[in-house]
């Protein structure tokens, strides 16, 4: 590989190890605890979830959430009106 591509590959790395915010969406497997279904390797709970105060879950509900920034946690900001 060229120094170009290096250089490349090395910018793409370091984007994709900051994990900036973005959007999931997951469904409700439990409320309380509160734990969230966003695929099957990845389900989360207890202190990694934030919920804004307005938002009531039920069980089944799906709902989006941002990733914050590292990734290790989660704010729940709303329940979508339909299934994904």
């Amino acid at each position: 590989m060229d120094i170009a591509g290096l250089i490349k590959t090395a910018a793409v790395d370091a984007v994709e190890a900051e994990k900036p915010v973005c959007v999931m969406y997951g469904t409700i497997r439990q409320v309380s605890p509160l734990t969230i279904d966003i695929s099957d390797r990845l389900i989360l709970s207890g202190g990694q979830l934030s919920v804004i105060s307005d938002v009531s879950l039920s069980v089944g509900d799906s709902v989006a959430l941002l990733r914050e920034q590292g990734g290790q946690r989660f704010v729940v900001f709303g329940k979508l009106s339909s299934a994904i």
